[in-house]
């Protein structure tokens, strides 16, 4: 009887063998559009010796935005909340945002809120250990916003951006990293999708129509850490997503729609009222 038990255990261990040996580490989270890559990324990571790390670049999803003026600043004003979370997902993810409006800010010349953003940007620099960098980016940023130095203050925001990320990657902290570029593509799609609803042509409306994106972001929710992945709001954001992928997908021949276009931007409407619930 004890060599059939010590048989069937042997048995039972080789057979599991394959399956624990095939369980991945982590999970891929998809390849980013090309477009939305930035070289000057790799390059600083790789000086600072971490780990090989590129995440969409805010900057480069606001490029598109020039090309759907008038932007509707006045309908999609936001405050970030005065109160800092606790949690450093909330906090990577509203930081997406507050960059985000940075661009809003300078694409649309509004360069007396700067220094009202560079404030933000330091107290959440420092929720999240990176404050020694971001406060070297909010001190140019208002140096430029003096001279009306447009092409600086998005530099200064765009290395704001790879430099949290830097730091982030460094702590081992990289799904913050995603989230931070997350908040800053919801936060383009939101505004992109009203300023096309406001004023439909369909050459605008395909600026907005990138499921390769909606694609990347869905994998990219997928493949964070369970104890953020599996929160209820990101599980809602993750089928939204992928919706959302679906949505903006045209076949040959197909042109979108005012309607497609306003289902789009009541899907974005409710990504960031998501994004932005906070953890209890």
């Amino acid at each position: 009887m004890k060599w059939m038990c010590a048989n069937f255990l042997g048995a039972l261990f080789w057979i599991c063998m394959p399956l624990m040996a095939e369980e991945p580490i982590a999970e891929d989270k998809g390849e980013i559009p090309k477009d939305l890559v930035e070289d000057a990324n790799a390059h600083m990571l790789e000086e600072l010796g971490v780990n090989e790390f590129t995440a969409p670049s805010i900057s480069k999803m606001f490029d598109t935005l020039q090309f759907l003026m008038p932007l509707p600043i006045a309908e999609v004003a936001r405050k970030m909340p005065p109160r800092m979370s606790q949690d450093r997902a909330d906090l990577a993810i509203e930081l997406g945002f507050l960059i985000a409006d940075g661009f809003l800010v300078v694409q649309a010349e509004q360069l007396d809120q700067v220094e009202e953003l560079a404030k933000d940007l330091t107290r959440y620099g420092k929720a999240l250990g990176a404050g020694d960098r971001v406060n070297r980016h909010a001190a140019s940023l208002l140096d430029s916003a003096k001279k009306k130095d447009v092409e600086q203050l998005k530099k200064e925001l765009s290395s704001t951006q790879r430099d949290v990320e830097a730091e982030l990657v460094s702590l081992k902290d990289a799904d913050l990293a995603h989230l931070i570029s997350l908040g800053g593509w919801i936060r383009a799609l939101e505004v992109s999708t009203v300023a096309v609803d406001k004023q439909f042509s369909t050459e605008r409306a395909r600026k907005v129509m990138r499921e390769d994106i909606a694609d990347y972001y869905t994998e990219s929710v997928a493949g964070l850490e369970p104890r953020i992945s599996e929160r209820p709001n990101y599980v809602a954001l993750r089928d939204i997503l992928a919706g959302l992928r679906t949505e903006m997908t045209l076949e040959d021949g197909q042109e979108p729609t005012p309607e497609k276009m306003l289902e789009i931007r009541k899907q974005a409407a409710k990504l960031v009222e998501l994004a932005l619930q906070r953890q209890q």
